[in-house]
């Protein structure tokens, strides 16, 4: 480091910093910049801190393959029952190291359709689950499940709480998933009308006879990842 005091002009700073009545430099302005280093040096470490979290988060999460994960529900009623698909839009699985910790998932509500039907009546139950009768599709076209909290259990089965939001409505829901190398199954019972869909419930309504509609669907889902 170069010597801020010119020995050839007594102790007179060089620098053109603090100085005393008598033009000697009294050393203040190094403790000023030993204190910014100080700063700087904590700086650098609270953004390599950061960076390595995200880092990290990053490496430890896998998408969901969308075009090969599939979800499936069934509903049934007093008459029968009725069935088909509905697409993921997006979805995320959390890992540490080889164990699921979480995961969060977004589901095209536009998307649903009835595959035990066809023609005519096809398209009415279409249209009439995406009414708000039902799912109100166009006021609310997504919905969500997010899981908080993941137990391992034998093997590669798992005990899942998780909370998933219909129709801008949020519940907690318990299911089990089993999860093998790259993709995990999970059979989930829902009450709709948690969700406000009471279309045909015998909960609200009397005298629907034929009509009444069960309260629970069921969705099982398949995760390819």
């Amino acid at each position: 480091m170069k010597n801020l005091f010119d020995q050839k002009k007594g102790n007179k700073c060089q620098c053109g910093k603090t100085k005393d009545p008598n033009g000697n430099c009294d050393g203040s302005h190094l403790n000023i910049q030993n204190i910014l280093k100080s700063i700087v040096l904590i700086i650098c470490i609270l953004f390599s801190s950061i960076t390595f979290a995200i880092t990290s988060s990053s490496e430890n999460s896998k998408e969901i393959n969308t075009k090969k994960s599939t979800i499936l529900w069934k509903g049934d009623k007093v008459t029968g029952s009725h069935e088909g698909i509905i697409k993921i839009k997006s979805g995320i699985l959390l890992f540490d190291n080889k164990k699921v910790i979480g995961g969060e998932f977004e589901i095209d509500m536009s998307s649903l359709s009835c595959t035990d039907l066809s023609g005519e009546y096809k398209s009415k139950l279409e249209g009439h689950l995406k009414s708000d009768d039902f799912f109100g599709v166009k006021k609310f076209p997504t919905s969500t499940l997010k899981i908080k909290k993941i137990k391992k259990q034998k093997g590669n089965f798992y005990k899942c709480t998780a909370e998933i939001t219909i129709k801008g409505k949020t519940e907690t829901i318990q299911f089990n998933t089993t999860l093998d190398k790259n993709s995990a199954n999970a059979k989930i019972t829902i009450d709709r009308t948690k969700f406000d869909v009471k279309y045909g419930s015998g909960s609200f309504f009397d005298g629907l006879g034929d009509n009444m509609i069960y309260d629970e669907f069921v969705l099982n889902i398949n995760l390819s990842f």
